[in-house]
């Protein structure tokens, strides 16, 4: 018996590994959803609890920011959901599990800090700075790591401010860390 063989010539050889290598190139604009998500929502509850805790008498100042993480997690989840036919790349796993563990870690330090009432900022600036930073360096985009290094200059700052203008410092953080790499991430060409 003969056994048939596909035989390949040199140019469908190159076609296929081709093929292959784009379908598990990592597509870093995906990636800027969740940067806009993320820094969209952060930007806004921490102006918002800024300007009810020094302009108004509302008691509940605080309440943008749980409302808005909700929304966050509830809009991220669908995100990874919707995604979830797609072939996930090494990278892509990383970072979704390097987040996952920083949302825990944020959440714990919110919570930590409410507990000791001491306000959470320079440590939930600190724990952002780490992740932008390390998702620009592992997608090799350095809009994400100015950003990173922008929120840890941010958390330093914090130390230094007044606690009434410490949201405030954060929203400002965000824009820069997470809003205008976010954007540039989106566009960019890569």
């Amino acid at each position: 018996m003969e056994t048939a063989e596909n035989k390949l010539d040199p140019v469908q050889s190159l076609h296929i590994i081709t093929e292959a290598i784009a379908k598990t190139k990592e597509n870093i604009k995906a990636h800027g959803f969740l940067f806009l998500l993320w820094g969209w929502l952060i930007a806004i509850a921490s102006i918002s609890f800024f300007i009810l805790q020094a302009y108004t008498s509302f008691r509940w100042f605080f309440l943008p920011f749980p409302v808005l993480v909700l929304i966050g997690i509830i809009l991220s989840v669908r995100h990874y959901a919707r995604e979830g036919h797609q072939t996930e790349t090494y990278m892509g796993y990383y970072l979704k599990k390097m987040w996952l563990v920083l949302g825990i870690s944020f959440i714990t330090v919110v919570v930590m800090n409410v507990i000791i009432t001491q306000p959470p900022f320079t440590y939930t600036l600190l724990i952002g700075g780490i992740g932008t930073m390390v998702s620009g360096l592992v997608l090799r985009f350095r809009p994400l790591v100015v950003g990173g290094v922008l929120f840890l200059l941010f958390a330093v700052a914090s130390v230094f401010t007044p606690d009434l203008y410490k949201p405030l410092l954060q929203g400002i953080a965000v824009v820069t860390g997470y809003l205008i790499p976010g954007y540039l991430l989106k566009h960019s060409k890569v």
